[in-house]
């Protein structure tokens, strides 16, 4: 069964490859593969972030408030079909502390909420209080809208002495304004170089030494990185390039 919510602390680092497979020894050692990674293998995460006209929540989320809160729609699946079963998730973040609420649902009745907040039903009671925090979240932004897809490849870990403990490695984040459903297949402009990777470490309390120790010993630095965030400021640098263009053409 998914995990409808949870709370933790989320930290990130930029690996290149050296500093992957050293560290990837160190972490055999002491965590197992997510049960997703079937014989060790990656799988796909792809998603659509939900915002206003104005682009009000991620520009919120670059300021790097206290309190910040986002709205996505995410899929294991890609291409995800009408009736495929995707997740619509509320995630916040109040001073370090991240919070993510979830239910599950197909992507012809998540568009349909959204769009006319016409729900599914839902027996369990968690999944009914996740509706009902979805539902003050839509209320009180108003007119929210597809604004952007994001997939990327995933190795998941978890610790062997403490499974809260959780560690994934993303790479070939991809990023697109455009064609924005999960109905379509996975493409658009690269995030990150192809040999790094984005590792976060999930933990509701203090990292474990073994690790420090290893991030310390590889020289491993904590950056601070929004896929979301750092797509979006790529559209508008962008858009800003564009528009240097165009006046160099109507003054030339």
């Amino acid at each position: 069964m998914a995990i409808s919510t949870f709370q933790r602390r989320e930290v990130k680092f930029l690996l290149s490859a050296e500093q992957f497979a050293a560290l990837l020894t160190v972490v055999n050692d002491h965590m197992n593969p997510d049960p997703y990674c079937l014989d060790g293998r990656e799988y796909g995460i792809y998603n659509i972030y939900y915002d206003t006209p104005e682009n009000l929540l991620v520009r919120r989320s670059i300021e790097k408030p206290y309190y910040k809160e986002k709205l996505r729609l995410r899929s294991y699946y890609s291409p995800a079909a009408p009736d495929s079963s995707v997740f619509l998730e509320v995630k916040k973040k109040i001073g370090g502390i991240v919070t993510k609420r979830r239910v599950s649902m197909t992507l012809q009745e998540a568009d349909a909420y959204v769009q006319t907040r016409v729900k599914p039903y839902y027996e369990r009671f968690i999944d009914r209080q996740v509706m009902r925090e979805l539902d003050i979240f839509l209320n009180f932004y108003g007119t929210l809208q597809p604004r952007q897809y994001i997939s990327y490849q995933r190795a998941a870990y978890f610790g062997k002495d403490d499974p809260e403990f959780r560690l994934t490695f993303d790479r070939q984040i991809t990023a697109r304004r455009y064609d924005l459903t999960l109905a379509k297949e996975s493409y658009g402009e690269q995030l990150i170089l192809p040999d790094q990777r984005i590792m976060e470490i999930k933990v509701p309390g203090s990292i474990p030494l073994w690790m420090s120790k290893a991030l310390s010993e590889l020289e491993i630095r904590r950056i601070s990185f929004s896929k979301y965030g750092t797509a979006y400021q790529n559209h508008v640098r962008r858009l800003a390039e564009e528009q240097k263009e165009e006046r160099k053409i109507i003054y030339a």
